[in-house]
């Protein structure tokens, strides 16, 4: 398929969905960590967060080598190669046994490696076709990554019983197949617009103060990376990072142990905490994608990220205590996951409003290094305080979701300071 046989814009949203609800999958590996804690594998709460963190992590850095490479190649085609890798890491997985460094590698380094190949295409293709709809196709493009959490999630668990009826190591063999497959069929609608296109009855701003806050002037990525607007976002999305993916990353096992301790039956606990994460999280944040692109167009990047960050903040601070009690704890989780999910809408729509709408997809690869910082120490927090609480220990699972809150609420004051890139900026690109 060539770029001029794409013809309704809204089928690459399509694709992007297929290919987002795939990758989304690493969103699901809470839904592992009690079987990957008990026998056979005996990991601790520590090994299970740094596979997740490591994925996160290789996510990231590829992604950055994956917005060059979809400059340089047909993005369908680094998609595909994304896709093929996601699944070759979930199948190797199978034929590691219950070594601790095998799923590291499979899951963690090769998993991570193919969602960073596949994740930026979506992206990049979709701000070409909807330059006058950044934040709602970045919400859009995305969407399916939240989601994504929902389904394999549900699959491993209550609706499919694959833990339970194949093992963990079939599941990661079926989800492999899967992942390769469905990426594939959806890479086949990522294609650039013609050259000169524009949506019918858009224009693109002209080059002015105002015209260099929504995408018109296109720097370099060695150009970004001098300016203060690259840094604030990239620490904003560090702590975004930090507070979404420790919850994700430990939801469960908290849940378990505050549920518990309120005095709530084992298994009923963990049914209840598996609800959280698999429905009030994944679904908010797969409809936080959406809704905060959407916002965003409407109120500007600006005062989204602020209003995002110091939500996230105030919950996090608060969100041991909720997690004892079963409606708090949804609550708290759909909030979490409602905020985690706008940033990945409003980051890539803001990289494209300060640093230009043409050269997005090599400087978002950037700014999400970010994502793999927080991916690192936000699980890695949940995993250490989790294995000092012990059980009997309880209050030591407030000092990461506090030490998330304070950081999200720094995040919300560097958002109040962000500003235009400098005319002098501009000179540079000519």
């Amino acid at each position: 398929m060539s770029d001029k046989q794409v013809t309704n814009r809204w089928l690459v949203v399509v694709g992007a969905l297929l290919i987002q609800l795939c990758l989304g999958a690493i969103y699901a590996w809470s839904v592992f960590t009690p079987s990957l804690v008990a026998e056979p594998y005996n990991f601790t709460g520590k090994q299970t967060q740094l596979i997740f963190g490591v994925g996160l992590a290789a996510f990231a850095v590829i992604m950055v080598i994956a917005g060059r490479m979809q400059a340089k190649f047909p993005p369908r085609n680094v998609a595909a190669l994304g896709g093929i890798t996601l699944g070759l890491g979930y199948i190797l997985a199978r034929f590691v046994g219950t070594s601790f460094i095998g799923h590291l590698i499979t899951i963690g380094v090769i998993g991570g490696a193919g969602i960073g190949l596949a994740y930026v295409v979506p992206i990049a293709v979709g701000v070409k076709w909807f330059p006058d709809k950044k934040g709602l196709l970045s919400g859009l493009a995305v969407a399916g990554f939240g989601f994504g959490a929902l389904l394999w999630v549900k699959m491993a668990g209550s609706w499919g019983q694959l833990i339970a009826n194949v093992g963990v190591g079939n599941t990661f063999l079926i989800y492999g197949i899967a992942f390769a497959l469905v990426v594939l069929l959806g890479s086949v609608w990522m294609v650039n617009p013609p050259t000169g296109y524009k949506p019918a009855g858009w224009n693109p701003p002209e080059v002015s103060s105002e015209a260099r806050a929504n995408g018109a002037v296109n720097l370099e990525s060695s150009q970004m990376l001098k300016t203060g607007q690259f840094f604030a976002l990239w620490f904003m999305f560090i702590t975004g990072a930090m507070a979404g993916l420790m919850v994700i990353g430990c939801i469960k096992l908290f849940g378990i142990d505050a549920l518990v301790n309120a005095g709530m039956d084992k298994v009923e606990a963990s049914a209840k905490a598996g609800t959280a994460m698999a429905v009030f999280f994944a679904l908010a944040n797969g409809i936080g994608r959406i809704a905060w692109g959407t916002v965003s167009d409407k109120i500007g990047r600006k005062m989204s990220l602020f209003l995002m960050c110091l939500f996230q903040g105030i919950v996090m601070l608060f969100f041991y205590h909720m997690g004892s009690t079963v409606g708090l704890l949804y609550l708290g989780a759909a909030i979490i996951g409602f905020n985690f999910g706008g940033n990945f809408s409003l980051f890539p729509a803001a990289t494209a409003d300060f640093f230009g709408n043409k050269t997005v997809g090599h400087n978002y690869g950037w700014v999400f290094t970010a994502y793999g910082v927080g991916g690192i120490v936000g699980p890695y927090l949940g995993g250490y305080f989790r294995d000092a609480a012990g059980g009997s220990n309880i209050e030591a699972w407030a000092i990461p979701f506090v030490i998330a809150g304070i950081a999200s609420l720094a995040a919300a004051v560097v958002a109040l300071f962000l500003k235009p890139v400098k005319p002098v900026m501009e000179a540079e690109t000519a």
